[in-house]
């Protein structure tokens, strides 16, 4: 995909995490076991202004050219548990831009009563996109294809908030790639991002040694060169 075409809309998204807390600094263990300089929590986007603004920036990545000519889909995915709001206000998001498309979920474990089963939402047919916040082994979207495909509907590709661009050491993926390329490569799907850790890298770095975030671009930095893809 794109990045130039997506430059303006990833800056002002890391802009907005990083206004909104849900993208701090610091010293963080990761689920790897490594110590990480920065850490992504979308479980923070925890009111309604915030939801609303990310689901925007969702909205406005799908709607760009290079996804909605490369990537056409039908209805949204979103995989328990973040995906589900995430599923949910982005399909409110589109509507408001005239483009509107159900949505389905699934529960972690299978409902015995009232309409049983495990998917809610929208029948799940044609092209469905998964919607997630981030991808760190690949584990849901593994998941959510099995659910999509036992329906007879077809998983057209990954939606993200922020790609690491770091090598993954989870699932036995080969480490030399990371876990967004590991779904691209083995999982045949493709995956789009609002923002990157480059995009990120270049807010810290603008303005140069006198901007405000300036002390964790080195940091950021050497984590990339050490782990990243």
């Amino acid at each position: 995909m794109s990045t130039a075409e997506t430059h303006p809309l990833a800056q002002a998204f890391v802009q907005f995490a990083v206004q909104s807390g849900v993208l701090r600094f610091g010293e963080f263990k990761t689920k790897a076991g490594r110590l990480s300089p920065y850490f992504f929590n979308a479980g923070l986007f925890d009111d309604g202004e915030k939801l609303g603004r990310l689901a925007e920036f969702y909205a406005s990545r799908l709607l760009q050219r290079d996804v909605a000519d490369g990537m056409p889909f039908d209805m949204l995915f979103g995989p328990a548990y973040k995906g589900i709001t995430l599923a949910s206000a982005v399909a409110v998001a589109l509507a408001r831009r005239g483009r509107n498309v159900p949505f389905a979920y699934n529960r972690k474990e299978a409902k015995d009563h009232g309409e049983g089963g495990n998917l809610v939402g929208a029948p799940v047919r044609g092209r469905v996109l998964i919607v997630d916040d981030v991808i760190s082994a690949g584990t849901s979207v593994r998941e959510s294809i099995t659910l999509i495909r036992a329906t007879g509907a077809t998983p057209c590709g990954v939606v993200i908030a922020l790609d690491r661009q770091e090598r993954a050491t989870e699932g036995g993926q080969d480490a030399a790639h990371s876990a967004v390329q590991f779904v691209t490569r083995e999982l045949g799907l493709p995956v789009v991002a609002i923002a990157t850790l480059a995009d990120l890298l270049d807010l810290l770095q603008a303005g140069g040694s006198s901007g405000p975030l300036a002390a964790h671009a080195a940091p950021v930095q050497a984590y990339r060169k050490r782990y990243g893809v």
